[in-house]
């Protein structure tokens, strides 16, 4: 696993505990020779775990659109910053870099993000891990959230159980780093009687 795509909030959140995890997490990934895909911002949650990656000796690429290099929203001291037309094309790009994704705190971009690498999981689409790093109980509703849509016969208890979570940035890298997802077919429905 020599690269982790990390979706994360372009602000600071309500928390200061979310930068220290979020610096935290970027340190941890350097000290164990991980590189980090993310969205190449310098502002937020964003520009705090490049930063610390950077402050320890990590590889850090970014993937932006050009609109926001424009904006001066890009992180100017990476690794390697990779300009992108679309967003849709920054997220190819950061998933084709990446061998691991994992969510730290952030808003409905991040949500949005984290869904659909969990669903491509879930469809088969890559076989790559995927975390979140639930820091002081952040994502606490959206896991409960999947345990309803479980409950409902929405997601599958196998489908779900593909989701790592941990709330320390160690025990979820250990966890991340120990997965080896075997394709898990999701169930085809038919309209009785068809």
């Amino acid at each position: 696993m020599p690269r982790i795509c990390i979706y994360s909030g372009s602000s600071f959140g309500a928390s200061p505990e979310y930068a220290a995890a979020a610096s935290a997490f970027g340190t941890a990934c350097a000290r164990r020779g991980l590189g980090i895909v993310y969205g190449g911002g310098r502002v937020g949650l964003m520009g705090v775990l490049a930063d610390a990656a950077l402050a320890a000796g990590g590889e850090v690429i970014g993937v932006i659109p050009k609109a926001m290099i424009a904006e001066e929203r890009a992180h100017q001291n990476l690794t390697e910053l990779i300009s992108v037309d679309s967003m849709h094309e920054r997220k190819h790009r950061m998933a084709q870099l990446a061998d691991a994704f994992v969510a730290l705190p952030g808003g409905i971009g991040t949500l949005e993000e984290l869904s659909e690498v969990f669903t491509w999981l879930q469809l088969g689409l890559h076989l790559k891990p995927v975390g979140i790093l639930n820091v002081n109980g952040f994502y606490d509703l959206l896991l409960q959230f999947l345990i309803h849509l479980r409950d409902q016969q929405f997601l599958t208890p196998d489908h779900l159980s593909m989701l790592t979570v941990a709330d320390d940035p160690y025990s979820l890298l250990d966890r991340l780093t120990a997965t080896q997802h075997t394709p898990v077919p999701k169930p085809v429905h038919h309209t009785p009687g068809t």
